[in-house]
């Protein structure tokens, strides 16, 4: 019969430790990726002061804030959606803004469509700073979900200026028929010879997966001098804004949101586009640059 020594003193002491350890360590809980996000977006900037934010918090939208657009089809770009007043293309749900495009019918055609255009022309408008939100985007083709801006002085909704004199900022444009992770940022214009000028539309794409699987921070940083675009904080451009070309980009603008269907520029929806189509806004946000 083997005979077993009796443990040393120092070994008896690292099995208690050992032990001991295990003990107090509780088990971990997952990570809330979508609280932990927001809670990380929402850290302050030393750069940045929050002026104003939107974190659709009430039962409805907030009429002191956002006007619901109605517009037939085929009034911009040759679309195929009627954009209506309706609330089942925009509402507030869980503490998020939801905008929705709906097939109507079997055919797809314009007119077959509805969705809604939001926009909070003069009742928030913004000049220079940092105009930003977290938004979940749609798919598919002939999908067009944008995040953007217009002159205030627009003849469109009750201004003097017709487009582009007024200008025009996109923050943000998805064309689903092009490429479900690709976004784009653009600038529309008038320049000197009262001609419509563009920045020429610029890409950002994703590394792994497509803008409809989750939430992502887009950005717009505005000053006398510049545009700069960030997605999730990342800059992929820049422009400079100075000259007498760019005298549309030196007043205010307010926020449109919306979701297009079909039209010149998006291409056509077909059986493999899946509606109704959702855009999810979680909050909006602007802040004025600390000097």
């Amino acid at each position: 019969m083997k005979l077993f020594k009796r443990p040393s003193r120092y070994l008896l002491a690292l099995l208690l430790i050992i032990f001991s350890c295990k003990e107090k360590q509780a088990p971990r809980e997952p990570l809330n990726k979508d609280s932990q996000e927001k809670e990380i977006m929402t850290e302050a900037n030393n750069e940045w002061e929050l002026i104003w934010e939107e974190n659709f918090e009430g039962e409805q939208l907030d009429p002191k804030i956002w006007n619901r657009q109605v517009e037939p089809a085929g009034r911009f770009n040759e679309e195929w959606q009627r954009y209506t007043n309706d609330e089942e293309n925009a509402y507030v749900e869980n503490g998020k803004l939801v905008i929705v495009a709906k097939h109507k019918g079997d055919l797809h055609e314009q007119g077959n469509y509805t969705s809604a255009r939001l926009n909070t022309a003069h009742k928030q408008t913004f000049k220079y700073g940092k105009i930003s939100a977290r938004i979940k985007l749609p798919k598919g083709n002939g999908i067009w979900p944008a995040f953007w801006t217009l002159g205030n002085n627009i003849d469109e909704n009750g201004g003097d200026t017709p487009w582009p004199f007024c200008g025009e900022i996109d923050i943000l444009e998805l064309y689903g028929s092009k490429d479900n992770a690709v976004v784009e940022a653009n600038i529309h214009y008038a320049n000197e010879s009262g001609q419509h000028e563009a920045m020429g539309s610029i890409s950002y794409e994703l590394e792994t997966g497509i803008f409809a699987d989750d939430y992502h921070v887009f950005e717009l940083e505005w000053t006398e001098k510049s545009f700069k675009w960030l997605v999730d904080g990342k800059l992929y451009r820049e422009k400079d804004i100075t000259g007498e070309k760019y005298l549309e980009f030196h007043h205010e603008h307010f926020i449109l949101l919306n979701i297009a269907v079909g039209g010149l520029w998006a291409g056509e929806p077909d059986d493999s586009t899946p509606f109704p189509q959702k855009m999810m806004v979680d909050w909006i946000r602007y802040y004025k640059h600390l000097d």
